[in-house]
């Protein structure tokens, strides 16, 4: 089973336009209504690719209510701590000439909701895997993550952590299976370091592996991506052919598809490739990717 937690999650209202511009009334061309936070995304990719997964985190009101229905419509398991006050956030995304996006804060948590989060931790089981993504919000302890790492340490759980800065960083000592910092990212965890090459991205991944990462997945955006796995091997991956249409979730889409790839077969080089059919996937994609789309984009990594 594959667990992921959202401590953040969304709803996305997502509107399509020709054009947007200040100073007028923008139409939307076509709307959408879908669940949103990273943990999320990646539960949902691996439900389309038929690895058994549970969404964790917190939901309120009757925002949070409409959340919990999306999530069950697609067949995607959840299990949220429900708050007693507040609503789950509403995110707008605007489609336009530039991606516009506009995020909200969340409803406040207690003490006593972490504690209660914390608790579903306990159904977690060895070989079961645990994937944290995205920030902390301001309202929450900002060692959560910690918490929970620390909470389940030698439990034999696979953690795989996508987050930036000091909250990816004091994860490494847990030794997770796997982290996937941008090229961006990863450069920041070095002081602002300009990473352009594969070889200079290898070299601060494995930085990170003597901090303790198993592996590191450096996604590139327009330049593929970089493994640089715990049996010290490095492999560089591009893009499959296709239009950018979406940035959002396409790195989600990627951990998704790593995971299942690496559960399909344990092999990294089929990981790898599952990992980046999934995220150039989505990429292509008005939302996250289908089976159907991403089976696609694998077959030419394939060829």
């Amino acid at each position: 089973m594959v667990y992921t937690v959202t401590c953040n999650p969304a709803l996305d209202y997502v509107m399509w336009a020709d054009d947007v511009a200040p100073g007028r009334i923008n139409r939307a061309e076509k709307t959408a209504l879908t669940y949103g936070g990273k943990g999320i995304n990646v539960s949902a990719v691996l439900t389309r690719l038929g690895v058994p997964t549970r969404a964790l985190g917190f939901a309120a009101g009757f925002t949070g209510d409409k959340l919990k229905a999306l999530l069950t419509a697609d067949g995607i398991a959840h299990d949220f701590v429900d708050l007693a006050s507040g609503e789950t956030r509403i995110n707008v995304k605007v489609k336009a000439a530039e991606e516009l996006d506009f995020n909200a804060a969340g409803p406040a948590v207690t003490t006593a909701d972490i504690a209660l989060l914390m608790h579903k931790l306990d159904a977690l089981r060895p070989g079961d895997f645990l994937v944290l993504a995205g920030t902390v919000s301001k309202n929450l302890p900002q060692d959560l993550y910690e918490r929970m790492l620390t909470r389940l340490e030698g439990w034999g759980v696979q953690v795989v952590v996508d987050a930036e800065r000091s909250l990816l960083r004091e994860t490494l000592r847990f030794r997770p299976f796997l982290i996937k910092p941008n090229h961006h990212e990863l450069g920041a965890l070095f002081g602002g370091v300009e990473l352009h090459s594969a070889k200079e991205i290898a070299t601060y991944a494995k930085k990170l592996q003597a901090e303790g990462a198993r592996n590191v997945l450096v996604s590139r955006a327009a330049d593929g991506a970089v493994l640089v796995d715990e049996t010290g091997n490095c492999h560089v991956i591009g893009n499959a052919p296709g239009t950018v249409r979406n940035s959002v979730g396409c790195g989600d889409s990627m951990v998704a598809g790593f995971i299942a790839g690496w559960l399909q077969r344990g092999d990294y080089v089929h990981a790898l490739r599952l990992g980046a059919a999934c995220g150039n996937a989505t990429a292509f994609s008005d939302m996250l990717a289908t089976k159907e789309e991403i089976d696609k984009a694998l077959a030419y990594f394939e060829e």
